[in-house]
């Protein structure tokens, strides 16, 4: 039996998918949640095989959660889902421990095939992400410059960025300076706008 954690935000796609992994044989899904910050303790108590997970989370996102989840849980094995194509959220995934990387509008048998995969210690990524993650050169941005992006990107100021990170204000405005340099972008909005699209935040 290959025990399943799900992990997304919207309900009705949550319980649609729960309903259609828990009708397929040898599956079972233990636990749904809908937050990126409830993932690793649900994923302790009821020990998942391999855990669904959208990238797009509310608490924290997919990619960070399974980090952590693989962190503390090495042998419940992720997939993720997702509705963005960036090249960068592929690699960013795989570098977290992902062992799948699929998008939402996969076919169900598709995904099927792909936690049978991932439970017998396989890797499941669809091709076309994969090819275009090949052809996109690599984020020029260092992981705190990534980091300071991110935590812009939502709105975050500065000064927020600075308590949240345990960093300078200084250091943040260096970091967020940098970022637009190397992006070659007008401005911070501008900034963000590029990594997004690039997948490289």
């Amino acid at each position: 039996m290959i025990r399943l954690l799900l992990a997304e935000d919207m309900s009705l796609l949550r319980e649609a998918l729960a309903e259609l992994l828990d009708q397929e044989d040898g599956f079972a899904v233990v636990v749904q949640v809908s937050s990126g910050a409830d993932i690793v303790r649900q994923a302790e108590l009821h020990r998942p095989d391999v855990a669904v997970i959208d990238i797009d989370l509310p608490g924290q996102d997919g990619i960070s959660a399974a980090a952590a989840l693989r962190e503390r849980l090495p042998s419940c094995e992720v997939l993720i889902l997702t509705g963005l194509s960036g090249p960068g959220q592929l690699r960013r995934a795989l570098e977290a421990g992902a062992a799948g990387f699929l998008p939402k509008d996969v076919r169900p048998a598709e995904l099927v095939e792909a936690i049978r995969t991932i439970a017998a210690g396989g890797r499941a990524v669809d091709t076309a992400l994969a090819l275009t993650a090949l052809r996109t050169p690599p984020s020029p941005l260092t992981r705190r410059e990534t980091e300071v992006l991110r935590l812009s990107a939502t709105g975050a100021q500065p000064l927020e960025i600075a308590e949240r990170l345990f960093i300078g204000y200084g250091t943040v405005r260096n970091y967020l300076t940098s970022a637009v340099t190397k992006l070659g972008a007008r401005n911070r909005i501008d900034a963000i706008r590029i990594a997004t699209e690039r997948g490289w935040i």
